[in-house]
C-alpha cells in the first residue's frame, strides 16, 4: 500500500543561497582622483596603481625603473644613452595617462581624499628631480675624475720621456702638450684645468732641463720647441711661461755658438745667426761681435807659430762664414765686414810661414802651390822672392825629393859656369836649386826634333847637343860648388814629361848640361 509520506518533500529539498552584498556602484568621475594617480605614477615608483590596487602595471613601473637604474649607475661622463632616457620617457607617461584615465572612476585604497593624494604626488615628484639632480651630480663628478686621470697620464708622458734625448721624446712632450691644451680649452673650469699652472711649469722646466745642466747646444732644440707653446696652450694659463724660454734660448744660442767659435766648429754661424735675427736687442747678442774679433785675433797671433798652415785656414774658414753672417745681421754688419777683413789679412800674412811648413814637411806639391799664390797676391812683399825661390825648389823636390831636403834662400850667382843648351824643338824652362836656386828659360832648336826611345839608350852611344853643324841655343848660369839639383820642363803646351838630374859641381870644371826630347816616354838631358 503506497501513500504519500506527510514532509518527505520538504526533507531533501536544498536551501536557498543567502543574499550577496550588494553591488558597489562605480565611482562618480573625479578628475582630481585621475591627476593624483597620474602624478603618482610619474615619480616612476607606480604608486598610483598601488592606490587602485593595480599591481600588474605596478610591476611594470618598478622593473621599468630597475632597468633605468642598472644602466644609469655608476654614472658615466657620457650620460646614458638617449634612447633609455626617451623610452622611459615615453614609459612615464604612458603609465600617467593610463593611471589618469583608470583612476577617473575608481576609487582610492588609500587616503581618502583624492585631494591629499593629489598634493602626495606633487611631493613624490621631487624624488624622481632630486634623482636627476644627484645624477648630475655624479656625472660631473666622474668627468672630473676622468679628466685627472687624463691629466695624470700626461704628466706621466713628461716624465717617462725626461731623461731621453730631445729628439727622441719630441713625440710624447707633444702629445702630452696637446693633452693639456685640450684640458685648458674644452674644461676652462675643471679641477683638472685648475691644476695645468703648475703643470705647466714642470712641463717647462722637464723640457727645457739641459739648459739647467749648462749643457747649451743641447738646450737649443728644445727652448725653441716651448717658443711654440703659446701657439697651442690658453695663454691665461701659461702667465709668464710665455716668455720663459726667450732669455734662455738667447743664452743658449750665445753659450753654444762661442764654445762652437773657439772649438773651431762650423755650427756657430747658425747659432750666432739665429742670436743675432731673432733677439738682436738682447745683452748675448751684443756679446756676439766681439766674440768673432776675439777669435780672428787669436787665430791671426797663430799663424806665426807652429802651425800656421792651420792658422791660415781657419782665418780664410772665418772670413767666408763671418761674411755670411753678416748679410742676415744689419745691426752689426759694419764690424762683421770689418772683422772678415781682418780675417783675410791675417791669413795673407800667414800664407808664406804656411808654404814655409808645407815644403819642411815634405808636402812639396802644396808648398808649390801656396808659394805661387803668395808670389801672385804680394808683389810687393818682403818675402815674395824668397817665395819664388821655395815654388821652384818644390816643383824641383815633386820630380827629385831630395832636392827638397834644405830650404832654399835668396842667394845667387856662384864661381862655377853652367851651360845649359837646348837640343829640342821645345822652348824649356830650366830650374835648379841646391846652393841657389832659379830658373832659366831656353828658347827651342829649330833645326832639332825629339829623338826615338832606341836612339837615347847607352848601348847606341847616345850623345845629345853633340851635332857640330847646329847652333843649340843656349844659356849659361854661375853656380857654387856643392849638388845642384835640375828640373828640364818644355814650354808652349808640350806633351812631353819634365826631365831632371842632379850634378856635383866643383870648382876647377866646366859643366854642360843638354835638354833634349824622347819621343813616347818623355824628355831627357
Amino acid at each position: 500500500m503506497s501513500g504519500d509520506v506527510p514532509g518527505a518533500a520538504d526533507a531533501f529539498a536544498v536551501p536557498p543561497m543567502p543574499p550577496g552584498p550588494p553591488a558597489v556602484p562605480p565611482a562618480e568621475p573625479d578628475a582630481v582622483r585621475a591627476l593624483a594617480v597620474a602624478l603618482l605614477n610619474l615619480t616612476g615608483l607606480g604608486l598610483g596603481y598601488v592606490l587602485l590596487r593595480r599591481w600588474m602595471p605596478a610591476v611594470g613601473c618598478w622593473a621599468a625603473t630597475a632597468v633605468l637604474l642598472a644602466v644609469a649607475l655608476p654614472a658615466d661622463p657620457d650620460g646614458m644613452p638617449s634612447a633609455v632616457l626617451a623610452g622611459y620617457a615615453v614609459l612615464l607617461g604612458i603609465a600617467a595617462a593610463h593611471g589618469a584615465v583608470a583612476g577617473l572612476r575608481t576609487r582610492l585604497s588609500w587616503p581618502g581624499r583624492p585631494a591629499l593624494a593629489a598634493v602626495l604626488g606633487l611631493v613624490l615628484l621631487a624624488v624622481p628631480a632630486g634623482g636627476a639632480v644627484l645624477y648630475d651630480r655624479a656625472r660631473d663628478e666622474a668627468t672630473e675624475r676622468m679628466l685627472l686621470d687624463r691629466l695624470q697620464g700626461a704628466d706621466d708622458l713628461v716624465r717617462a720621456r725626461a731623461d731621453q734625448p730631445f729628439d727622441t721624446a719630441r713625440p710624447g712632450f707633444s702629445e702630452a702638450l696637446g693633452v693639456y691644451a685640450g684640458l685648458g680649452r674644452d674644461h676652462p673650469g675643471s679641477r683638472a684645468a685648475r691644476r695645468l699652472p703648475d703643470r705647466m711649469a714642470a712641463y717647462y722646466r722637464t723640457v727645457g732641463a739641459a739648459y739647467a745642466q749648462r749643457k747649451y747646444c743641447e738646450a737649443v732644440e728644445p727652448l725653441k720647441y716651448l717658443r711654440t707653446v703659446p701657439d697651442r696652450m690658453p695663454k691665461q694659463t701659461l702667465g709668464a711661461l710665455a716668455t720663459w724660454p726667450d732669455a734662455r734660448l738667447a743664452d743658449a744660442l750665445y753659450a753654444c755658438g762661442s764654445n762652437e767659435l773657439t772649438g773651431g766648429q762650423d755650427g756657430w754661424t747658425g747659432h750666432f745667426g739665429e742670436l743675432l735675427t731673432t733677439f738682436p736687442d738682447s745683452e748675448q747678442a751684443a756679446q756676439a761681435e766681439p766674440a768673432v774679433r776675439s777669435t780672428v785675433d787669436r787665430a791671426a797671433r797663430d799663424v806665426h807659430g807652429d802651425e800656421p798652415c792651420a792658422a791660415v785656414r781657419r782665418l780664410r774658414g772665418l772670413g767666408t762664414q763671418i761674411r755670411g753672417i753678416a748679410a742676415t745681421a744689419p745691426a752689426v754688419a759694419d764690424a762683421l765686414v770689418s772683422d772678415a777683413g781682418r780675417a783675410g789679412r791675417g791669413a795673407d800674412s800667414g800664407a808664406y810661414a804656411c808654404g814655409v811648413q808645407q815644403y819642411r814637411d815634405g808636402d812639396f806639391a802644396a808648398a808649390r802651390s801656396s808659394m805661387n799664390d803668395f808670389v801672385r797676391d804680394h808683389p810687393h812683399d818682403r818675402n815674395r822672392e824668397r817665395a819664388r825661390r821655395i815654388a821652384i825648389a818644390a816643383e824641383i823636390a815633386q820630380t827629385v825629393p831630395a832636392a827638397g831636403k834644405r830650404l832654399p834662400t835668396t842667394d845667387s850667382g856662384g864661381s862655377i859656369q853652367v851651360t845649359i843648351k837646348n837640343d829640342s824643338p821645345d822652348d824649356i824652362e830650366v830650374l835648379y836649386t841646391g846652393p841657389v836656386t832659379g830658373s832659366v828659360t831656353i828658347k827651342g832648336c829649330g833645326s832639332c826634333s825629339a829623338y826615338s826611345f832606341g836612339a837615347t839608350l847607352p848601348l847606341g852611344g847616345f850623345h845629345p847637343c853633340s851635332d857640330s853643324g847646329k847652333d843649340y841655343p843656349q844659356r849659361t848660369v854661375s853656380l857654387p860648388p856643392g849638388t845642384t839639383y835640375f828640373l828640364h820642363k818644355p814650354r808652349g803646351g808640350s806633351a812631353s814629361s819634365p826631365g831632371s838630374d842632379t850634378a856635383e859641381l866643383r870648382s876647377g870644371y866646366i859643366y854642360t848640361e843638354c835638354a833634349y826630347t824622347k819621343r813616347g816616354f818623355g824628355a831627357g838631358q
